[in-house]
């Protein structure tokens, strides 16, 4: 009984808070629009829910009785297409750790584009999570044991991958797919002690978000999102307060990017609430900083400042031991963070020099990074009405980002392009 309470359809259906008579009867009432009967009755519904896989034009009936395009079906992989959500978020539970990670592997195929997750169910989500006591961990269910030295190859392994150059990183995309598909089918199938349950769990949340900034950089945004929510599952599963909190931080990032500043500054404060660590306490008081900053409200800026005082507390307090997800986090980025948001204070002087000075203390091999620094520095150049280096800092991002597969640094320097009308004829910015 179990086993059917787990499956993917009973998931989808009660997600839409769907009756079986319900379900049964929108299969009947799909199979009549296009002039045909089903027999489809509870008991068939059931069968399906053990194992009996539905005919293609019964996964059609389906698909449309719970709401979605009948092109979502891969009648091949039943029930692996079935969504788990209404809102493209699998609620917190002691099992929803493997779910999430699903429903964000089942997103990442080109038909699931369709979710949209609004800011109100990401705000909803995050106070769950900072309300919410630390999930049990599941317990593995009968399967092949898994042994020690294979989960240290998997972390290892996941740990060279993230490890590379930014320009070789963008050939990882696909091994890191790999490896998070395999660590969901252990998680869900394999046998492993406690102890190899969290490192599991923590190997999860890990490549989640490394797949999921990869997915951001190209502009899936749904995907993204998806995958930093599964890896707060995991997270939380984990008991890392910590790395949940920087998932979330992650989710407020993308907010921010799109935008929608009211959203990123609810995740960002839920974020807040439970973080512990310096390091990880500096970066999301730095993304609260620029979001409250750029929402263009002046009578923030108080707490902008509050915000920029607080990150570089932080970061004095955090020393060499933080957690790997947030260890790159320095001088480099307080400084441009600071500077950004006091661009969009109109503090021009003070946030150019920031800006420029972060981009000098950055190191080589966190070119990403760099390309999006530049974009920055061109665009106080702009604010100071110096089209020239404007120019040549745009070109140099512009070049930097092509060179190592940077979609969203690439965006950055086309936003600023407008802008560069009004000195069409300066000296290198037609060049540029």
């Amino acid at each position: 009984m179990q086993e059917t309470t787990r499956h993917p359809l009973v998931l989808a259906r009660l997600a839409l808070g769907m009756t079986m008579d319900e379900l049964v009867s929108g299969i009947r009432a799909a199979a009549i629009r296009r002039g045909l009967r089903s027999g489809t009755d509870e008991a068939r519904v059931r069968k399906w829910q053990r194992g009996i896989k539905p005919s293609e034009e019964s996964q059609i009936y389906i698909a449309e009785a719970l709401g979605w395009p009948a092109d979502i079906v891969r009648a091949d992989d039943w029930p692996n297409w079935l969504p788990l959500t209404a809102e493209g978020v699998v609620p917190f539970g002691p099992d929803s750790s493997v779910p999430a990670l699903r429903e964000a592997l089942r997103t990442a195929m080109d038909r699931r584009t369709f979710f949209t997750i609004s800011g109100a169910t990401l705000s909803a989500l995050a106070a769950d999570w900072a309300a919410g006591p630390t999930s049990a961990l599941a317990q593995a269910r009968d399967g092949k044991p898994i042994g020690e030295d294979f989960v240290t190859f998997l972390e290892n392994t996941a740990q060279e991958l993230a490890g590379h150059t930014t320009e070789q990183r963008q050939h990882t995309a696909t091994l890191l797919d790999a490896h998070l598909t395999t660590v969901t089918d252990l998680l869900e199938h394999g046998r492993y002690t406690p102890v190899l349950g969290l490192r599991l769990h923590t190997l999860a949340a890990s490549l989640s978000q490394s797949v999921a900034w990869h997915r951001f950089d190209l502009g899936r945004h749904t995907h993204a999102s998806q995958h930093w929510i599964a890896g707060l599952h995991n997270a939380r599963a984990a008991r890392d307060q910590d790395m949940g909190a920087g998932l979330l931080g992650d989710l407020a990032y993308q907010a921010a990017w799109r935008r929608d500043h009211t959203t990123a500054a609810n995740i960002l404060n839920h974020a807040l609430a439970r973080a512990r660590h310096p390091a990880a306490r500096c970066l999301l008081q730095l993304r609260l900083a620029r979001t409250l900053a750029a929402r263009g409200d002046r009578s923030e800026r108080r707490a902008v400042l509050r915000a920029l005082t607080a990150a570089e507390k932080h970061l004095n307090d955090a020393g060499a031991d933080r957690p790997a997800w947030c260890a790159w986090v320095s001088e480099a980025d307080l400084a441009v963070d600071s500077g950004q948001a006091l661009l969009d204070l109109g503090d021009t002087g003070r946030a150019h020099r920031l800006i420029t000075e972060g981009e000098r203390l950055l190191p080589p091999a966190r070119d990403k990074t760099r390309g999006v620094f530049l974009a920055y520095r061109a665009e106080s150049y702009l604010e100071l009405k110096e089209p020239e280096p404007a120019a040549a800092a745009a070109t140099e991002s512009l070049l930097l980002a092509r060179r190592i597969g940077a979609p969203r640094c690439v965006q950055l320097v086309d936003n600023l392009l407008p802008r560069f009308q009004h000195y069409q004829h300066a000296q290198g910015v037609l060049d540029a």
